[in-house]
């Protein structure tokens, strides 16, 4: 799916649709005030006080007729330049344009506002130069936001749309649209009865058998990559004492995400990051430079509070587990290891057929340390990218405060990207808890601290994952991997059980049907449950001991021996997990 906010030139077709569709509603409902109209990543939207109308979707399309009466009639969109004193004047009716007024420091700013017939609003542009430009458009659903974003503040609606420059364009991203919506994982998690939430615990997912399958198996191949890479696995606790978070800096930036405790009239939080815990792990001993890059890692579980509307299935949750590694090593190390870091994160995406591109964020405004060892390390990540022959793009300012990282914004098979993986350089962590190491000449000398995440949380990784596939996972994820359905269960089910028991001895995971429904009922059933093998047996099968098999998403099938159906299995086994 195209990115609208990073393309220049859709991102400006959108911002001018933007428009036309506050332009639409303003001639519908006169009373209507707006907030903003930003563009974003999947198109635009505007954030609208409708007063006591409550739109819904099925008063999308009469609002659509009145944007396409706008676009037909073509007016020209002009700047205007005006002093603050006379914008406020023009919006002296509009509670929400004087609130972002008032929220500049300079009286001397030069406002700047955008006209198309009847319709002004306060805008930085840029605009196309005419409505007819916006054509091509789609309303895509209506919501309810809060003004500014707080939960204290008025429900505003929301309606968010799309724009293109081509009929073809629009076409192909609807059906995408279309397609992202059969995928959702918020949907297959129930069909394939993978994960659930309670009214008891918002934002807290549950694992059923399925999704524990799934979970385990992933978590099994993150296991065996991560020892195969020499890294040390550790187990952190949940919940910490109040001193540690404030020696990290969390209670001080991240205490209204934290959750606490008070045990024996000691404050505790449990813990919404890792570092903390592995940092503990690192000074229990003492280290020399010949230990370095040491390496620890962990699943570990961590808490946030999250605000019940953000929360979205597996991909915004309360609680996850971090996959996390945390790396301590001396500063001339830093190329050699993120090329490492590199390169394992690159084979490890491509196990699921991911492809992604790298961002280095650099240093921010507010940052701690010397701006030459943040260039250093900057140049450094970047040197990396290179040596590894991967390209990158700046992400300026964007850095931790404590220092630069890479982000890996992976793309799935609708072209949708989500940033997953990270590699943070650390020189403030190492500071705040007196970290040493023994250099070569016997000094005692601070090491520098990575970061890294590859799925990010396993919990949103799997989500993405569910999308990814459409719920047809590969051979080794799948829950369930075969099915065996007899023919005529009362002749073919004592085949079917010798099947299922070779397969099992073999670690397959599989089930018969044998239920007593027509044979095209119960393979239709294990399509929809997206099995990705189905072996059919009838009385043909039983005698030449042979299976008759067929893949999910296929109408072919094929009659096989039983050895070379085993020949078969382990080869996709062991094509699907490198």
């Amino acid at each position: 799916m195209k990115n609208v906010k990073e393309d220049q030139e859709l991102n400006r077709l959108n911002h001018s649709c933007a428009h036309v569709l506050a332009q639409a509603i303003k001639h519908l409902y006169p009373q209507a005030k707006f907030w903003v109209g930003p563009v974003v990543n999947e198109g635009f939207y505007y954030d609208i006080d409708l007063q006591d109308v409550v739109l819904k979707e099925e008063d999308l399309p009469t609002i659509s007729k009145e944007m396409k009466s706008i676009i037909k009639d073509g007016k020209r969109i002009t700047r205007q330049e005006l002093s603050l004193a006379e914008a406020r004047i023009l919006f002296q009716d509009d509670e929400y344009k004087l609130d972002l007024l008032n929220q500049l420091d300079d009286e001397e700013a030069v406002i700047s506002i955008y006209r198309q017939g009847d319709f002004v609003d306060l805008c930085r542009g840029p605009h196309e130069e005419s409505v007819k430009a916006c054509k091509n458009f789609e309303l895509l659903k209506v919501s309810g936001a809060y003004w500014k974003g707080d939960a204290n503040n008025k429900m505003l609606q929301r309606i968010y749309g799309i724009c293109f420059f081509s009929p073809e364009d629009l076409a192909e991203h609807l059906h995408l649209l279309e397609e992202a919506r059969a995928r959702d994982h918020r949907k297959l998690g129930k069909e394939l009865e993978l994960f659930m939430f309670s009214e008891y615990g918002a934002g807290f997912p549950f694992w059923l058998p399925n999704g524990m399958i799934l979970r385990r198996k992933l978590e099994e191949f993150w296991y065996q990559v991560h020892q195969a890479a020499a890294y040390q696995f550790i187990q952190t606790p949940i919940m910490l004492a109040q001193e540690l978070w404030e020696i990290s800096g969390h209670w001080l930036n991240y205490r209204d995400n934290m959750y606490t405790a008070k045990i024996e009239e000691q404050s505790f939080a449990i813990k919404p990051m890792n570092c903390p815990g592995g940092i503990l792990v690192y000074k229990n001993d003492l280290h020399s430079y010949r230990e370095l890059p040491w390496r620890l890692a962990e699943l570990g579980l961590v808490h946030r509070y999250e605000a019940s509307g953000a929360l979205s299935g597996l991909f915004r949750v309360r609680c996850f587990t971090q996959d996390d590694a945390h790396i301590f090593l001396a500063y001339e190390q830093i190329e050699s290891e993120v090329i490492r870091l590199i390169d394992f994160i690159d084979n490890f995406y491509q196990v699921f057929g991911l492809t992604y591109r790298i961002e280095l964020s650099t240093r921010p405004a507010k940052f701690i340390g010397e701006i030459a060892t943040w260039e250093a390390a900057e140049a450094a990540l970047a040197k990396a990218c290179q040596v590894a022959g991967k390209d990158f793009v700046i992400n300026p300012g964007d850095g931790a405060f404590y220092g630069p990282k890479l982000d890996f914004h992976i793309e799935d098979s609708l072209g949708r990207i989500w940033q997953c993986g990270t590699v943070q350089l650390d020189m403030n962590l190492p500071e705040r808890f007196e970290l040493e190491y023994v250099a070569s000449d016997g000094s005692k000398q601070r090491p520098i601290m990575i970061h890294r995440v590859v799925c990010g949380s396993i919990e949103r990784f799997i989500g993405i994952l569910i999308e990814h596939f459409g719920g047809n996972f590969p051979l080794w994820l799948a829950p369930q991997q075969l099915v065996i359905i007899p023919v005529h269960p009362e002749n073919n089910l004592a085949y079917a059980k010798k099947i299922f028991n070779l397969l099992k001895e073999r670690d397959y995971r599989c089930a018969i049907d044998g239920r007593n429904e027509k044979l095209g009922y119960r393979m239709r059933e294990a399509q929809m449950k997206k099995i990705p093998i189905q072996l059919v047996v009838g009385d043909q099968e039983s005698q030449n001991d042979e299976v008759n098999i067929r893949w999910h998403g296929s109408d072919e099938t094929k009659v096989i021996k039983t050895d070379e159906l085993f020949v078969l299995l382990e080869k996709q086994r062991q094509q699907t997990v490198k």
